[in-house]
């Protein structure tokens, strides 16, 4: 049995997928430390729930293709908001106005400024 990818290299793959997909105000949340639910946050937007599901179906498929753990997707049938929860690490896709209403980066990134960093 092939070994698991580390966390890093799962965010990694996630982050280069969502830069190649075009996916906007891409932010990675530290949560090592804070949070027992997972080790890092990344949150990003589509531009419509279409580019939020196709988002989110290649992350998924990338994490497949890496061997990570089987990631659950919840929220694709109206893709306002997506979550995919790979243990380590959590991803948050949103259509812009949604994102905004919840301001999840106020909520787990609130604390010091080297916590979360913009990535475009």
């Amino acid at each position: 049995m092939a070994a698991q990818p580390d966390p890093e290299t799962i965010a990694d793959a996630v982050i280069g997928s969502l830069e190649q997909d075009k996916a906007e105000d891409l932010i990675v949340l530290d949560l090592e430390g804070k949070s027992t639910i997972a080790d890092q946050m990344i949150i990003a937007s589509g531009r419509s729930a279409r580019h939020v599901t196709a988002l989110a179906d290649h992350v998924s498929r990338r994490i497949k293709e890496l061997g990570g753990k089987r990631a659950r997707v919840e929220g694709l049938p109206t893709a306002d908001w997506v979550l995919i929860d790979t243990g380590d690490l959590i991803i948050h896709l949103f259509r812009p106005e949604v994102r905004e209403f919840y301001n999840l980066e106020r909520i787990w990134g609130g604390e010091p400024a080297d916590t979360a960093f913009q990535i475009n």
